[in-house]
């Protein structure tokens, strides 16, 4: 396969290092089928395996779970994952790992197994309950080397050692990081992103894409950082169109959707994100907005309020307002909606919003500085 970013992408069998990511890569088609000896070479014996009922219909699952067996590993599956997942998934994943004593864990499926599995990781190996790891390296002990193989080109939780785990009664997201509990590889297999469902490849990949734009923004971006955006950006804004509307006559760019997610899960790591995220989180909890439906919503009006006061900040991929009306012709391509008004959402709820949105991590490495009276103003530019 040939990128701008990796070149040297041409061993579909071989574990491979990409610059700037801390996540070895194992990236061609039909690599789910290689899962068994892929974890047995890394030391694995007894696998838990994490992943979604969506995945299981796909047949995803059971062809993970016959690779592990072909290899004469054991393997528990723990396929109960929501959307968002929240602590009740997490605790209910590590159940099955406290009975069956797992010494390698699997997360196959979008964001959301991923960030399941590396949630039970964390409880299983160094005990007490989620909101214990809210913040960074809060982990005493080893935990579980982790495969993570995402079914999604969107969140880049397989290039990331943060897992998104939400609290059930007040919906708030708690980002719990370790650099224990970064996956030590990534299987990146084209082949299962051709099953995704139109809205699930339009949601999650524009959520790739905010990823790419605002970790080349952030107050924390480095050299490393803006090589990732930039390469991301550059994958995926070439792909995005056609492999969502046309995916079965487009694997090349399903292949750069998914090799562009990962790169800007990687920026991540090593940037930040920044207001639309802040802004994206309330939708989800206040109005049941699809994460990556919401992130992209805000994205244009975010970049466009950033960059009145700040020049420029996303000079590293392009004039603030062709990217932001870039993004607006992704979202009308996808059909995803460009207004807040068209989910749902009143003019009476947007200081509720900008409230919940101050409190948002991600809020303090935007370029601008936003509080309520910042955010406000985003989210009335957006109705």
């Amino acid at each position: 396969m040939k990128t701008p970013y990796a070149p040297n992408f041409t061993a579909s069998d071989a574990i491979q290092s990409i610059p700037g990511s801390r996540v070895k890569v194992i990236f061609g088609e039909g690599n789910l089928n290689r899962l068994g000896d892929i974890a047995k070479s890394q030391g694995a014996s007894r696998v838990l395996l994490v992943t979604d009922k969506g995945i299981v219909d796909a047949g995803h699952a059971e062809r993970a779970v016959r690779a592990v067996y072909r290899a004469g590993l054991v393997v528990h599956v723990y396929d109960d994952v929501g959307e968002n997942p929240t602590t009740r998934h997490v605790d209910g994943a590590l159940l099955l790992a406290q009975k069956h004593k797992p010494d390698f864990i699997v997360g196959l499926g979008g964001g959301s197994s991923m960030d399941c599995a590396k949630g039970a990781n964390f409880l299983y190996t160094n005990g007490g309950r989620m909101p214990d790891y809210w913040g960074v390296n809060k982990a005493t002990r080893p935990m579980l080397p982790m495969i993570a193989i995402p079914t999604t080109a969107g969140t880049g939780s397989d290039a990331q050692s943060f897992a998104l785990i939400s609290d059930p009664e007040t919906h708030q997201k708690m980002a719990c990081g370790d650099e224990k509990a970064l996956p030590r590889l990534a299987i990146l297999d084209p082949e299962l992103t051709a099953t995704q469902p139109a809205k699930v490849a339009a949601a999650t990949g524009i959520d790739a894409v905010a990823h790419a734009v605002e970790t080349a923004a952030t107050t924390k971006r480095n050299d490393t950082s803006r090589a990732l955006s930039r390469q991301a950006w550059s994958l995926l804004e070439s792909s995005y169109e056609k492999a969502i509307t046309r995916p079965a006559e487009n694997p090349e760019s399903r292949k750069n959707m998914l090799l562009g997610a990962h790169l800007a899960g990687a920026a991540i790591e090593n940037s930040m994100l920044g207001a639309a995220h802040a802004c994206a989180n309330p939708l989800t909890a206040k109005f049941d907005v699809v994460h990556g439906v919401a992130v992209g919503l805000m994205l244009p009006w975010v970049v466009r309020f950033n960059a009145k006061e700040n020049g420029n900040p996303y000079a590293d991929i392009g004039d603030a307002e062709h990217v932001a009306r870039r993004i607006e012709s992704m979202l009308d391509a996808a059909n995803l909606p460009k207004r807040l008004s068209d989910c749902g959402v009143t003019e009476e709820s947007l200081p509720e919003l900008a409230a919940m949105a101050a409190t948002q991590w991600t809020a303090g490495f935007n370029p601008r500085h936003v509080g309520e009276r910042e955010l406000l103003q985003v989210y009335r530019s957006a109705m």
